[in-house]
């Protein structure tokens, strides 16, 4: 058919855009939720089913500096969890309290939280740090050690800050050489979500070669247990596409981790808030979509080619992700981004993830028990009780 005009060409072109635009932003608007944040809380993590966890060792992360937000005493927060039958806890190394002065190291706080979880009869990976470590605001470096902030939109190299990679392997070289000998600790995580920039608070981000000097030094003080790091999986098409344009140059901390560690560890959540509309918010929920799979599937095929590799999920969203700091904790409600019911459901589709691949997940660590205790005292045992039959029905 021949085109007499430019009419039926832009009429056409018209209709091509239209249809790749329709085509881009029909899963993206499937993904984007927009509703009361604050929900009526119900019964019904009562009944939903709780997958069998096979050999995944399941457990928690311990943020002190969080129980302290949210106003609970830290050792008697951590005695409590403790008492719950589960086997793995994740436990922090924070650069800034454990050297909160040049020649000064307290190690104490981290002491009593390992002979804590050791009485318990827990498995222990400690994170060294020592940039990073999990628990907000992530960023942990003394003032004494950085007397000028990092510079935005920097990608932070060895060469070019020596001062600071040379404190931080002296730090994790000590904080392994003081713990290693404990028989409880299996695996040493360095840095968190290593080189990918600190949510929109910093663009600067940590480079491969920074990271790899921290892991050198943790392999030499301790050559026979595992390196673990861990990254953040994108479950939405905009969150992923943002991750990737900001980490472009060297890979995201998936990436890296899977060239620099020995366990992988992945961070999931499957909702959180993005902004708020008074009482309402918009959410990004990638609970239901599959195509983080291929990066998912890509972890697993990585651990069963190589003998030692292992993969786990290092954060299992059990808290919600608003657009606020601390949860918010509302009288008989509970926020849209995680009810407790959502601390079961996103358990089971991670345990899921293991039905046919060529390895398994290792562990799973539940991300916000602090925060289950804050609402247990303010009157909603619902997440606690749903960590409880979830650990009995697992």
């Amino acid at each position: 058919m021949a085109w007499t005009d430019g009419a039926p060409r832009k009429g056409l072109r018209t209709a091509v855009l239209a249809a790749g635009a329709a085509g881009v932003l029909a899963p993206i608007a499937a993904q984007v939720r927009v509703g009361r944040a604050a929900r009526p809380l119900t019964d019904r993590w009562q009944r939903t089913p709780v997958e069998p966890r096979g050999a995944t060792r399941l457990g928690i992360s311990f943020r002190p500096r969080q129980a302290e937000a949210l106003e609970l005493d830290v050792a008697t927060s951590l005695r409590t969890l403790l008492a719950y039958p589960f086997q793995l806890i994740r436990l922090g190394a924070y650069w800034n309290s454990m050297e909160p002065a040049p020649g000064r190291f307290c190690p104490s706080e981290l002491d009593r939280q390992i002979e804590a979880a050791e009485e318990a009869g827990k498995q222990i990976i400690v994170c060294v740090g020592a940039v990073k470590t999990f628990g907000y605001p992530e960023f942990f470096v003394p003032d004494h050690h950085l007397p000028e902030p990092l510079p935005e939109g920097s990608l932070i190299e060895p060469n070019g800050h020596l001062a600071l990679v040379d404190a931080a392997t002296a730090f994790v070289t000590r904080v392994v050489e003081r713990y290693r000998d404990r028989e409880s600790i299996i695996a040493w995580q360095v840095e968190h979500e290593a080189v990918d920039p600190l949510g929109m608070e910093h663009s600067w981000r940590l480079s491969t070669a920074f990271v790899q000097r921290e892991v050198d030094a943790v392999r030499a003080a301790d050559p026979n247990r595992p390196v673990m790091m861990n990254g953040f999986l994108p479950t939405s098409l905009p969150v992923g596409a943002q991750q990737w344009w900001r980490t472009r140059d060297q890979g995201d901390s998936l990436v890296v981790a899977k060239e620099l560690a020995d366990i992988v560890g992945i961070d999931f959540y499957p909702c959180h808030a993005i902004a708020a509309l008074g009482r309402a918010a918009v959410y990004f929920d990638g609970s239901r979509t599959p195509w983080q799979q291929h990066r998912r599937r890509d972890l697993f095929d990585w651990a069963a080619a190589v003998a030692g590799r292992q993969v786990m999920v290092s954060e299992g969203q059990a808290e919600p992700w608003e657009t606020v700091t601390n949860p918010p904790n509302p009288d008989n409600e509970a926020m849209r981004s995680c009810l407790p019911e959502h601390v079961i459901e996103t358990y089971n589709q991670c345990m899921r993830w293991n039905h046919g691949a060529p390895a398994s997940i290792t562990g799973y660590l539940f991300w916000g028990a602090e925060y289950w205790l804050r609402r247990n005292l303010d009157g909603d045992p619902r997440y606690l009780r749903a960590f409880e039959r979830l650990l009995a029905g697992a």
